[in-house]
């Protein structure tokens, strides 16, 4: 299994949006990202993600699971993006904020950290650890 962490802003989507969304799940929309496009091609259904708000509250809020692998994002025009779709499996017990990450020593090479405005990035199994610890799981 990989990981992944995908970014949102909670006043565009949020993480009780995502969990209302219900097992079916949504689409992960409006990627226009290269980086993050190639992120999302390598996703395969049953990834687990870290859903993570960004802009207002800049923190891990809940774990994402892929429930459909990448396929033509029907709102661009070009043709050339895609998106996979993603349903809520747990909100995390204490949400792990940006400050929290930089903080630990242990995720100085984050993508989080060092690729701070990828909106779709991925997350080594050590890290999905140690933010998940952090977070209360």
């Amino acid at each position: 299994m990989a990981y992944w962490l995908f970014k949102s802003e909670p006043s565009s989507w949020s993480w009780d949006q995502q969990v209302e969304a219900g097992e079916k799940g949504t689409s992960w929309n409006g990627v226009r990202n290269h980086a993050a496009k190639q992120n999302m091609m390598a996703m395969k259904r049953g990834d687990e993600g870290f859903f993570y708000h960004s802009q207002e509250g800049k923190a891990v809020v809940g774990i994402v699971a892929v429930a459909k692998e990448y396929y033509p994002d029907p709102t661009d025009a070009t043709g050339r993006f895609g998106m996979v779709d993603v349903r809520a499996v747990r909100p995390l017990p204490k949400p792990v904020t940006l400050d929290a990450v930089k903080a630990e020593p242990r995720l100085k090479t984050m993508a989080l950290v060092t690729h701070s405005r990828l909106s779709v990035q991925p997350v080594t199994g050590e890290e999905w650890r140690i933010v998940c610890a952090m977070g209360g799981l």
